[in-house]
């Protein structure tokens, strides 16, 4: 029989000593319930009567404040120098009495005529003002409503008229600080066992005197302040750390001991069924990330600080062959690595143990246990342990030979694609060929019909023949140009990036579609940048898009009239990049059209197949650079592209 089933076989036994805890339990509660209760009352009674004899002793001080200033108005309507009167009765009632910070009189207007101790005239406040008027009105004193005061923080006054032979003359002013008033009115006493605050009507405080920072506030209990009124009210908050629960220690302790002997069989018997729970748990736990890493198709290495492997995962191992056992403890260089990159491999080993490791992945090319070459993409992590200590690189590992086969595919259909696009080109030029043919032929034949009939002439002089058989040669260099030219237009061939002076460039090619330009009646316009521009790119992949663009100018201008029809072709620089435009002054691109312009198999022809602008975007954008349009000022649009200047 195991623990868990003998528990449970005797469930009297097993309930006894926790009804006994309960027990004792409910009985010490009530117990302590009873005595903080008593305890929470007797600082309930205490925290009001201190909290009234603070209240009283504020009352009595502005009270006895206020009937100083009335004596003062008294003396000052009977005396023949007010003024004087005012200055040393002030002096004095300020030296022997804390209840007023400052002292002021005001003229008839509210504006300050002298203030003990001396301060700049300010502009009397709102709440001053109201109170100035109350006073006045009534004949006797009026409290104002706190205000803030400058350099005094929150404050309320007094106001005391003042008359001489029965007309109003001025105002005496008793200035009270909040801060300053808890300081002086609020024994120490006090201070050390509540927080004295004074509040306004809205419940904000307005000045507080503590020696503790409350971390919770506890009981607290407020009475109205009159005066001055106005909704103020004296706030008393009890210290939280104050508590005669100390005197219950013996109490607690008592009652923590029998809480501790009478739950020991229940803490061992539960510690024994969490001990198996966590045990099963943990095999769930175990059974559950062992299956999900089963599942995965991603490769998971581990390797410590050192590069020694510490733990792979089954995807990896049947990615490279090596079964677990073989590769954990392996350190490099692995019996993974391919033989052919192991520099490159062991170089990249190092970066990622320096911690250097490419955010975004790095490629790399393995060998599988059968010989068989693949290529991995990985993501490297740092390994952190329970600590929080860096303990290894965990690595991601994912087999991409069949995505780079799928690249490789794509980048050779691009090229048939180019190749496509050159021939269609070349067939759709073939008059502009023959025209460009016909005139180094026609001359080859010329001079050769010259030079045959000075063979059949007497008397001829060999030397005569020598001019016309020079041309007759230039003649059939510039016939063989013009086919070399067609030839490397339309040949396969890999892209060679090399030197081209972008003005060379764009010459050669309107050459190409001058007769075409003739023949639809549009006038070329060819504006080479100032100076030697070079550009590193594939000379005839570069040719096949300005003659692309060009085209696309002449057919977009057919119904344009015959004095509009003009191609501009434009080649700049700007901030390190040569900018080639091609405008033409046709329809225009529709709004509509303009986003899948640049797709593949998208055109707006009848014949066409829609390859040649996404032909011209991908050429350009091998070369680094990029292709777009904008709309023609006067009508049609504007083709441009941009390639990164060579540097000189």
């Amino acid at each position: 029989m195991t623990l868990s089933n003998g528990l449970h076989g005797r469930p009297t036994l097993q309930a006894m000593p926790i009804v006994a805890m309960v027990l004792v339990v409910m009985l010490l509660g009530v117990l302590l319930w009873l005595l903080n209760r008593n305890e929470v009352e007797e600082s309930r009674l205490s925290l009001i009567k201190d909290i009234l004899w603070v209240e009283q002793n504020i009352h009595f001080h502005l009270t006895t404040g206020e009937e100083k200033l009335g004596q003062l108005a008294t003396e000052m309507s009977r005396a023949e120098l007010p003024s004087e009167t005012f200055e040393v009765q002030a002096r004095a009632m300020i030296a022997n009495s804390a209840e007023f910070d400052r002292v002021l009189l005001r003229d008839a207007e509210g504006g300050q005529a002298a203030a003990i101790p001396p301060a700049d005239g300010e502009p009397i406040s709102q709440a001053a003002r109201e109170a100035f008027i109350l006073a006045k009105s009534i004949g006797r004193a009026a409290w104002s409503a706190p205000f803030v005061m400058a350099g005094r923080g929150q404050v309320f006054e007094v106001h005391v008229p003042l008359f001489r032979h029965q007309s109003f003359v001025g105002m005496l002013v008793g200035v009270v600080s909040v801060d300053s008033l808890l300081t002086h009115h609020v024994p120490w006493w006090v201070a050390e066992r509540y927080k004295i605050e004074i509040i306004d009507g809205n419940g904000t405080t307005l000045g507080a005197k503590t020696l503790v920072e409350l971390a919770e506030p506890g009981p607290s209990h407020q009475v109205r302040l009159e005066p001055p009124g106005q909704g103020l009210a004296l706030v008393a908050t009890v210290y939280t750390g104050e508590t005669n629960l100390a005197r219950n220690l013996l109490a607690a302790a008592i009652f923590g001991l029998a809480l501790l002997s009478l739950s020991s069989l229940w803490l061992v018997r539960r510690h024994v069924h969490r001990r198996l729970a966590a045990e099963l748990a943990l095999r769930n736990e175990h059974a559950f990330r062992k299956a999900m890493e089963d599942s995965l198709t991603v490769g998971m290495r581990a390797r410590d600080l050192s590069g020694r492997i510490t733990y792979v995962n089954r995807a990896f191992c049947r990615m490279v062959g090596w079964s677990e056992d073989e590769l954990v403890g392996q350190s490099p260089p692995m019996p993974y690595w391919s033989p052919d990159a192991l520099e490159a491999t062991m170089e990249m080993h190092d970066r990622v143990m320096a911690g250097d490791a490419p955010a975004q992945g790095f490629e790399i090319q393995f060998r599988r246990f059968c010989g068989e070459k693949f290529w991995a993409l990985i993501y490297e992590a740092p390994l952190i342990d329970a600590h929080g200590r860096h303990s290894g690189w965990m690595a991601s590992v994912l087999d991409i030979t069949e995505r780079k086969l799928a690249e490789e595919m794509a980048r050779q259909q691009q090229e048939k694609l180019q190749r496509t696009g050159r021939l269609i080109t070349m067939g759709e030029m073939a008059s502009t060929l023959a025209h460009e043919l016909n005139q180094p032929l026609s001359a080859i034949a010329s001079y050769n019909a010259g030079c045959l009939n000075r063979l059949g002439a007497a008397g001829f002089d060999p030397e005569e023949l020598r001019p016309a058989l020079t041309k007759l040669g230039v003649q059939a260099q510039r016939a063989g140009q013009i086919i070399r030219r067609v030839h490397d237009f339309v040949r396969k061939s890999e892209p060679q990036l090399e030197p081209c002076p972008l003005n060379k460039v764009i010459e050669d090619t309107v050459g190409f579609i001058e007769f075409d330009a003739q023949r639809r009646g549009v006038t070329l316009q060819v504006k080479l940048a100032a100076g030697d521009i070079q550009v590193s790119a594939d000379r005839i992949l570069l040719e096949q898009v300005v003659l692309n663009l060009a085209r696309n100018g002449l057919e977009a201008m057919g119904h344009t009239p015959s004095r509009q029809r003009k191609l501009s072709i434009t080649v700049s620089a700007a901030e390190g990049q040569a900018i080639v435009a091609v405008a033409d002054h046709g329809q225009g691109v529709a709004p509509e059209i303009a986003e899948n312009l640049f797709q593949a198999f998208f055109t707006t022809k009848d014949e066409g197949m829609g390859m040649g602008l996404n032909i011209c975007r991908s050429i350009v954008e091998y070369h680094q650079g990029r292709l777009w349009f904008e709309p023609n000022t006067g009508g049609g649009a504007v083709f441009r592209f941009s390639l990164p200047m060579r540097a000189t």
